[in-house]
């Protein structure tokens, strides 16, 4: 056991940090007033400006104009609006066929197939063993009728950071749209629209201890897109709906708090974790690329084992860690991620990722490799999966 609870899932949920609730406390006593323009109530004209502010702030952060950002509820609804928007826009006017690749997270895969439903032809991209995808291959599936290319910026499982510089000079020479879902890499990652050629940029609050259900869309100006949420005229007519000011608020603080030397310590944290993992505990296996990797990520599967009892034992022992297993899955399907590199159920089966945050320290990395060695030995001994590894060894 451990004397206090160590959280190692930050790639699903980060802690808020306290300057950022203190940033948002404002607008959730004092000025709670619905954003107004100048012509408004002072309350509301506060409101506006501090929108404003936020919005401008997140903007400059992607290299973008403050009218090139919109504000969406998480990186769920800023897929769809991207994918979806797009379709509308542009579906009866150029061609009904879509690029994504095959380890995208749900928000593009779900909107990828509601789309086929509705007509449009999906190409899901391979990728390779570590989760890249063939630059090649997506440049000979463009067609005349493609309209949008999404390929996500980095895996939300296995940490692979795309070539996206890659991807958006082929989408700017075919003339074809180009959204990266940048969920996992906003702050952690250079990332600057003047200089890659991507049209559509989803962000998110949540991994970057902000608040949860806020994030957002860049939106490079000209872009060809249709509005997908119906009421009010809010964000530049592009988002229906009351704007979360806190939320907004918490966001930019969130951004203006993440720094080159945190980012550094989550990928010595990283680093660590993977070296003594692999050297410390036999038959495992790091899944995605040692290098262009999240520098917050590490996911290795611990062959013989299943992923949910080892995350169990782990709860039991006071750390939290996420699995690619199927019993953690209301789809009840093995992780389409590890499948798409080539792997097999139990390689999905048995992988554990660990995410880092700005709360976790060296400690708990070597904290976690000791409870993990001592499980990992533990269920072997008594898993009929154990029994293949006695014949591996033999």
């Amino acid at each position: 056991m451990v004397d206090r609870f160590i959280y190692l899932d930050n790639a699903s949920a980060t802690r808020l940090d306290e300057r950022v609730l203190e940033a948002m406390r404002p607008y959730l006593f004092d000025t709670y007033a619905v954003a107004t323009s100048e012509f408004g109530y002072s309350q509301g004209i506060e409101a506006r400006e501090a929108l404003d502010e936020a919005r401008a702030a997140l903007a400059n952060a992607l290299g973008a104009a403050p009218e090139e950002f919109i504000f969406t509820s998480g990186s769920t609804e800023s897929s769809n609006v991207a994918l979806k928007g797009v379709a509308l826009a542009l579906g009866k006017k150029k061609g009904k066929h879509i690029i994504v690749s095959k380890i995208e997270d749900f928000p593009v895969l779900h909107s990828a197939q509601a789309l086929e439903k509705q007509g449009f032809q999906v190409t899901y991209l391979d990728v390779d063993g570590e989760g890249f995808v063939d630059i090649a291959r997506l440049r000979d599936s463009i067609t005349s009728e493609t309209i949008l290319v999404s390929v996500q910026h980095a895996n939300q499982e296995i940490g692979t950071i795309q070539d996206i510089e890659a991807v958006g000079r082929i989408c700017r020479e075919k003339e074809v749209l180009f959204h990266t879902d940048a969920t996992h890499t906003f702050t952690r990652v250079p990332l600057d629209i003047k200089k890659i050629a991507v049209d559509l940029v989803t962000v998110s609050a949540h991994t970057i201890h902000g608040p949860k259900s806020t994030g957002g869309l860049c939106i490079r100006q000209g872009t060809q897109i249709a509005k997908w949420v119906d009421g009010g005229f809010q964000e530049f007519n592009l988002r229906a709906g009351l704007e979360n000011i806190p939320g907004a608020v918490g966001f930019a603080k969130a951004v203006d708090l993440i720094t080159p030397e945190e980012t550094r310590h989550l990928q010595e944290m990283r680093d660590r974790l993977i070296d003594r993992m692999l050297a410390e505990i036999p038959h495992s296996t790091l899944n995605g690329p040692r290098q262009k990797r999240l520098p917050q990520n590490a996911n290795i599967t611990f062959h013989f084992v299943e992923g949910e009892s080892m995350t169990l034992h782990l709860d039991m022992r006071g750390f939290a860690v996420s699995t690619g297993s199927a019993c953690f899955s209301r789809s009840l399907e093995a992780s389409h991620v590890i499948s798409g590199i080539g792997g097999d159920h139990e390689r999905a089966h048995g992988s554990i990722r660990f995410t880092f945050g700005r709360y976790n320290t060296m400690e708990d990395v070597d904290a976690v490799v000791r409870a993990l060695a001592e499980i990992v030995e533990e269920l072997r001994s008594i898993s009929p999966l154990g029994k293949s590894e006695e014949k591996e060894e033999a």
